[in-house]
């Protein structure tokens, strides 16, 4: 009897054991958030019995260096923008990612060569193409804005502005807004002068700008009335246009294209678990699938012709991704290395210009 009941006491203590595991995951939240718990979340749970355990930051990598910093990691895997994925990784605050664990194409192209260039880094894994745009709510503005100018001209096209409350994009958009073409925008901006542009460009609203920190603010800035114009990551418009009928219009003159990636921070408490669950996500159909749920381009080339209908079931997804030519006609691809070397330093000159 005693021995059945220690060999029960096991048997349910490894039961246990088997569906304890987990894994944390640190995203942006909002209609972001969804797409990954619909197209990776809910999947891998089901096929490994993995439970994942969803948290939402403004920006995740603040709280991922905070963390490590201090030696007290809970967040297993955490979606990162590039030029941060890069930093974190240069300061020895991520764990390296063996590409070599990530499946191939399904017609058998290794995952090195099936990946959008750039989209594989040492400490990061990418799964999304998305873009910085602006948009505005059709029932605040008369006439059509076009052009990244027309962002900047509370003249033509009067109202408040939303801005995201940091020097990346808002720079860059404030020197396409001064006529800059696309091209020669960080060339101008590593000099004093192209700075100086574009903090006076940003002068020329700045009693008229709402800042903005976190994603889903724009599209509730926008519907609110608070302002007529605002910058916005592009799938958080569309979700608000296309999923709820609200009446914006997205401007892709001078967007602004960048990687989101995963990254698994360092002494994260599950790391096998992180690793198999970035192998699962960034498969060729997880990535598609998540574009049907936010119009973000998939970081495969493979996954591609897989993207087809929004979850409505009749929107077609590829017009309204970043990546479709008719919105690429004067775009700016973010410059990792730029941001990873002068993030700091521009961040304070931006926040000095904010006090003022």
């Amino acid at each position: 009897m005693k021995k059945t009941l220690v060999l029960t006491t096991a048997l349910t203590g490894l039961a246990f054991a088997a569906s304890a595991q987990e894994v944390t995951v640190m995203s942006w939240g909002g209609a972001y958030t969804k797409s990954q718990v619909e197209a990776y979340h809910k999947p891998f749970t089901a096929e490994f019995g993995i439970s994942v355990n969803s948290v939402d930051a403004d920006n995740p990598a603040t709280p991922i260096k905070a963390q490590v910093e201090a030696g007290n990691v809970t967040v297993d895997v955490a979606d990162v923008e590039f030029s941060d994925a890069v930093r974190l990784c240069d300061e020895g605050l991520l764990e390296e990612i063996d590409h070599s664990i990530l499946p191939p194409a399904p017609d058998g192209t290794p995952a090195t060569e099936d990946f959008i260039e750039g989209a594989l880094q040492d400490c990061a894994v990418a799964n999304i193409v998305w873009s910085t745009v602006y948009a505005y709510n059709t029932n605040s503005v008369e006439g059509t804005p076009m052009t990244m100018a027309d962002f900047f001209d509370t003249e033509k096209f009067p109202g408040k502005r939303g801005l995201r409350k940091s020097a990346k994009a808002t720079l860059e958009m404030a020197l396409m807004g001064d006529g800059v073409p696309a091209s020669e925008v960080y060339d101008l901006l590593e000099t004093d002068e192209g700075v100086d542009r574009a903090f006076a460009k940003l002068d020329t609203i700045k009693d008229d700008i709402v800042w903005w920190e976190a994603g889903a603010q724009p599209p509730q800035l926008l519907a609110d009335g608070e302002v007529a114009m605002s910058t916005a990551y592009n799938g958080r418009i569309f979700n608000a246009a296309v999923g709820e009928g609200q009446p914006f219009e997205i401007v892709w003159d001078g967007q602004i294209l960048d990687f989101d990636l995963f990254v698994i921070p360092k002494g994260a408490p599950h790391k096998e678990e992180a690793l198999k669950f970035i192998a699962f996500a960034t498969d060729t159909q997880r990535l598609a699938d998540q574009a049907s749920w936010i119009s973000y381009g998939p970081a495969r080339k493979s996954s591609g012709a897989l993207v087809g209908l929004y979850s409505d079931g009749k929107t077609e997804m590829a017009p309204h991704m970043p990546t479709a030519a008719e919105n690429l006609t004067n775009a700016l691809v973010n410059n990792f290395e730029f941001w990873v070397d002068r993030d700091a330093e521009l961040n304070e000159r931006f926040n000095a210009w904010l006090a003022n």
